[in-house]
Order: C-alpha cells, then sequence, then structure tokens
C-alpha cells in the first residue's frame, strides 16, 4: 500500500518534526509513505475575503495536482466524520480488498481546504473532536495510521 500525506506549509516545530520522523519509520514497515509539503499562502490583516478565496484556491490547485485518479484521497476536515484506528484499519483493509492500493490524506494550513480539493475527496474524516493546529494534526494522523496498521495485523494497541 502506498500512502501520502499533503500537507500546507512546512513543519517549523522541532519536537514535532522527531514525532513525524519516528512514526514515519514505524510506517515504512507497513506500507511505502512519502509526506508532500505543499507551499502555504502568505497572509496579512488586510486582506478581503475575495482575496482569502483566491489564496486558499491557488493551495487547492497545488494539493490537486500531486493527486493521481488512483489515489483515494481522505481530506482531514472538522466537517468530517470521526475515524477512530479500529474505523481507520477496517477503511483500509476494506479499500485494500478492493485492489485500491494508493491512499492520499490531505491536511489543510491555515485558509482551511478548497471546494475542489474537498469535492476531489472520497471521504472527509476528522481524527479528533478537539482543534489541532494543522502541523500537530500531521502528527496525530500518522500516529492514528501506524495505530490502524497494528490493528489490521491483530496487535493490541
Amino acid at each position: 500500500m502506498e500512502m501520502t500525506v499533503l500537507t500546507v506549509g512546512k513543519m517549523k516545530d522541532q519536537s514535532l518534526r522527531a514525532g513525524i520522523e519516528a512514526y514515519s519509520n514505524r510506517l515504512s514497515v507497513f506500507c511505502k509513505m512519502q509526506i508532500i509539503e505543499i507551499p502555504e499562502e502568505q497572509l496579512s490583516d488586510k486582506m478581503q475575503a475575495a482575496d482569502i478565496e483566491k489564496r486558499r484556491n491557488d493551495e487547492g490547485e497545488r494539493i490537486l495536482s500531486h493527486l493521481t485518479p488512483e489515489h483515494y484521497v481522505m481530506a482531514l476536515s472538522m466537517k468530517g466524520r470521526l475515524w477512530t484506528p479500529k474505523r481507520l484499519s477496517n477503511e483500509m483493509e476494506r479499500l485494500s480488498a478492493k485492489g485500491q492500493s494508493q491512499i492520499a490524506f490531505v491536511i489543510a494550513g491555515a485558509l482551511g481546504l478548497s471546494e475542489a480539493v474537498l469535492d476531489r475527496s472520497n471521504e472527509q474524516l476528522t481524527i479528533s473532536q478537539k482543534v489541532f493546529p494543522h502541523q500537530l494534526a500531521r502528527l496525530v494522523l500518522l500516529e492514528r495510521v501506524y495505530r490502524a496498521f497494528q490493528l489490521s495485523l491483530g496487535e493490541s494497541i
């Protein structure tokens, strides 16, 4: 299985980076994984709603440019359904059984996801009922995916 995490913005926090690298290494046993950082649009206090929407759409176009028709896309969104590691494990097993081998997770930046990205998504999910900064969401997502793989192998978490 191939996993791609498309995330807006660079990882700036060194302690989070260490955790992400640790989970990336653990996940490499289960799947081929890559993290792609999409450049984040710059904001200013004086921006109007139309400017913000244009920048969100620009980020969305850059996200979409990394997706192929073969990707099963899961967008992280507070509007999505809550996915526990068990539910994610079940979904990954279902997708694998259907021959779906490429999964892409999309994490928004400060502007959120464009409608085009949400429309392209096969699923919208949330990994917690709490709101996380997008950099922390990356770490939490990798932890959840790792736990999902452990569950699919019958390991306790």
